[in-house]
């Protein structure tokens, strides 16, 4: 079993109140997260539009945690991922519900994260989908064989019940459910403690 030191929390700025934006970071970054999670939609992969480089460049002034931007875009996954990297940045794959765990064999050695989405992505307050939890197996075996160090995040319907399974799949950084920041950090330090016992 991971060490509650071992699991991250990434609560994401859709559960803040956008008109205190700033704050809600500087609260989640004094409540204990360890980097914040902002989606960014470009209403063609996801019918969503969402914010974008003015919202990001703005929260890395009033937070020194690592912002994880979740780009739900359409694009060229190989060609995406080098221009990450050649920016000297971390980067990640997310992968849906629907989309095998084997589209990550060719490119898991170049990335740091693997995030597995647990609802279908674009809207908030959907159920956890329980049938991914095989994927985040293999995908914990995975990183195991190609790239040891990889983080493997899960997003979507993650609470107290279904953060302890993500973890025993193998899971070491959770987004917590989106309701509003504060019920997210209720929720999210509910998810570490649960891992722990």
């Amino acid at each position: 079993m991971k060490a509650i030191a071992d699991i991250k929390l990434a609560p994401s700025i859709l559960a803040a109140d956008f008109t205190r934006l700033g704050d809600q970071v500087a609260e989640a970054e004094r409540a204990g997260a360890d980097r914040i999670h902002v989606d960014i939609m470009d209403g063609h992969f996801v019918p969503n539009i969402s914010m974008g480089a003015p919202v990001v460049q703005s929260l890395s002034k009033v937070t020194s945690l690592r912002l994880e931007i979740h780009m739900m875009i359409t694009g060229h996954l190989h060609r995406t991922v080098q221009r990450v990297k050649s920016l000297q940045k971390q980067v990640g794959v997310a992968i849906n519900p629907a989309t095998t765990a084997f589209v990550l064999e060719e490119i898991l050695p170049d990335l740091d994260q693997v995030l597995v989405m647990t609802v279908n992505p674009g809207f908030g307050h959907q159920p956890f989908i329980y049938t991914t939890l095989p994927k985040i197996k293999r995908v914990s075996r995975m990183i195991g064989q190609l790239k040891r160090g990889c983080e493997l995040e899960v997003d979507g319907g993650i609470d107290e019940a279904t953060a302890q399974l993500t973890v025993e799949a193998g899971a070491n950084v959770l987004e917590p459910d989106r309701r509003s920041l504060a019920r997210t950090w209720a929720c999210a330090l509910r998810c570490r403690d649960c891992v722990a016992d």
